[in-house]
């Protein structure tokens, strides 16, 4: 121990926000519709090679979303295929963005046609402030690129367009080098400019055919889905930004002492942690989010996913040697370095369990005593509509018709490993088809309101749940 600390550590309860959002519930049905809508057929002529976009996000039901893209391009007569479109992700490697792709259950079999991975780009233009236009040389070559990719609020910065058909052009599609290009003329022009500046040329020069925008409700379930026109990308994405930050899930307080985040993963933010929950965004010449303000936060674990890549650790005051011992260096300082983020790389304080960086953020939290303390902790940024709240909280819970305590206040509580419990589910056995109950964790407690439950802990975390009338 560094510093000898003697800490009551606050009572802890679930809590769940509960947000009225839209849902498409027959998601390939509203993308034939979109398709339809906009009259795509018309412009697909028999025998053309379309190149689709598969970017690196975990966005819901991807596979889902690329394989009826693809079906509906064949049965207008055309041969699609997908490219990789993620910039440095996956090493920034042919091979390893192909792994990205095949994490997220996109493969040749799952999708139904060829996805052909290369990292060798063309130029196509120069944007007026002297940056060179790059796009992916397979997708270049074919007779027409589809554009797919989510729209939502970015995690570097704040613009009239943020993540969306623009960045997908030019981050995306520009592989490695695009996307190299481009951070780095960021750096003095700021990433609004850089990313919409590029973009547009590539819709002047590239040979696109349409684009497929996907809106995300808090629950990360597919909300909307939008078809355009490649001259019309910025402006409908101007006006679906809008929608998709109305719909964005945050953490509903503006202040707290500290946050315990369980894991940090690519496929969670681009970030790895997204800063419009954290509150923190550190990239030079960007303004930091205004809220939530948050004095520590203590960083658990790295996503199985994220394949080691640990970009936005930098981000934390306090990491586990657990997740350190994952760390794989080169895929993050490669989309470090490509992203102009050195910052975001570097290795916080790293304690040797759970509990010892936990005593360190109340520690350094400044003088709050422990049990009254305003703490959260999610799974992730990707899920803050469901977490752990201390009773420091309650007041504000309390006050906000939006919020249910769903579980007993109990104490936070570690293994005699110093490991705090995981955050995990159990089906309930006496109504698994239906409902889902939610073990506290923190304590051995559990909260089903369709079933008693009573839990069993063996060693190393093994845990039985056993229903009874």
């Amino acid at each position: 121990m560094l510093i000898p600390v003697d800490i009551t550590f606050p009572k802890m309860a679930r809590v769940e926000q509960h947000i009225e959002t839209p849902r498409v519930d027959d998601v390939p049905g509203a993308i034939r519709a979109e398709l339809a809508r906009l009259g795509v057929a018309s412009r697909v002529r028999a025998g053309m090679r379309v190149a689709i976009t598969a970017g690196s996000r975990g966005i819901n039901g991807i596979p889902t979303i690329l394989v009826t893209v693809v079906s509906e391009l064949r049965r207008m007569g055309a041969e699609p295929f997908l490219v990789p479109c993620m910039g440095s992700h996956g090493g920034a490697t042919a091979e390893g963005q192909l792994a990205v792709l095949h994490s997220l259950g996109i493969t040749e079999q799952t999708v139904g046609c060829a996805i052909y991975s290369s990292m060798n780009t063309v130029q196509i233009g120069l944007t007026g402030e002297g940056i060179p236009v790059l796009v992916d040389q397979i997708a270049a070559e074919a007779d027409g690129i589809v554009v797919v990719n989510r729209i939502k609020a970015h995690t570097e910065y704040t613009g009239a367009v943020e993540s969306g058909w623009m960045k997908m052009l030019t981050i995306g599609l520009g592989k490695h080098q695009g996307a190299l290009m481009a951070h780095r003329n960021a750096v003095q022009l700021t990433y609004p400019v850089a990313i919409v500046s590029v973009a547009r040329e590539i819709i002047r020069n590239a040979k696109l055919l349409f684009g497929l925008g996907v809106l995300e409700n808090a629950y990360d379930q597919t909300a909307e889905v939008v078809a355009a026109w490649p001259q019309d990308f910025e402006e409908t994405e101007r006006v679906v930004l809008q929608r998709a930050k109305e719909l964005m899930p945050r953490l509903p307080f503006a202040k707290l002492d500290i946050l315990i985040v369980d894991e940090l993963g690519k496929e969670i933010s681009g970030a790895g942690m997204d800063p419009n929950v954290i509150g923190r965004r550190m990239v030079f010449g960007e303004a930091e989010p205004i809220s939530p303000v948050i004095t520590r936060i203590v960083l658990r674990d790295l996503t199985d996913k994220t394949n080691g890549a640990g970009i936005g650790l930098g981000l934390a005051d306090f990491v586990t040697q657990r997740l350190v011992d994952k760390l794989d260096h080169r895929p993050t300082y490669i989309n470090s370095l490509t992203a102009m983020a050195p910052e975001k790389a570097r290795i916080p304080m790293t304690g040797q369990t759970d509990r010892e960086v936990i005593e360190w953020a109340f520690l350094t939290a400044g003088a709050v005593p422990p049990p009254r303390a305003k703490v959260v902790r999610i799974k992730n940024t990707l899920h803050p509509e469901c977490f752990y709240a201390s009773e420091g909280l309650l007041p504000e819970i309390q006050a906000n018709e939006k919020l249910r305590i769903v579980g007993e206040w109990l104490p936070m509580s570690f293994d005699d490993g110093g490991m705090l419990l995981p955050f995990n589910r159990l089906i309930c056995s006496k109504h698994r088809s239906s409902r889902v109950c939610s073990i506290s964790v923190f304590t051995a407690g559990c909260v089903c309101p369709r079933a008693r439950l009573t839990l069993c802990f063996a060693r190393k975390w093994t845990r039985r749940a056993v229903a009874s009338n």
